[in-house]
């Protein structure tokens, strides 16, 4: 097994592909949505199950708390998928069709 080709596609040159700044921003960005998307779906898990350890104990501290996650976790997929948007569109103002 390719380790490179598995985790980099392209033959494992990804990295090797980057001429220039802007292919270095666009690779920073790609792996920064993955990452942040990742992070979601973590403090959604972490979130739902506090609600559901939380739900057969009389402990509304540790519900408020869970409830506080998934809310942050809402406001920060909020805040990612804005700014992925706002990125599209200044790729597309500026003429770059493939920027994310």
């Amino acid at each position: 097994m390719n380790i490179g080709n598995t985790l980099f596609g392209n033959g494992g040159k990804t990295f090797q592909s980057i001429g220039s700044v802007s292919s270095l921003v666009l690779l920073f960005l790609n792996i920064a949505f993955v990452i942040s998307g990742l992070i979601l779906l973590f403090f959604f898990i972490m979130g739902g199950i506090g609600m559901i350890g939380s739900a057969g104990k009389n402990d509304p501290q540790k519900a408020e708390q869970s409830k506080k996650t998934i809310t942050s976790a809402l406001i920060g997929f909020v805040i990612v998928f804005v700014a992925y948007w706002i990125v599209k569109l200044i790729g597309l103002l500026i003429g770059i069709n493939n920027i994310i």
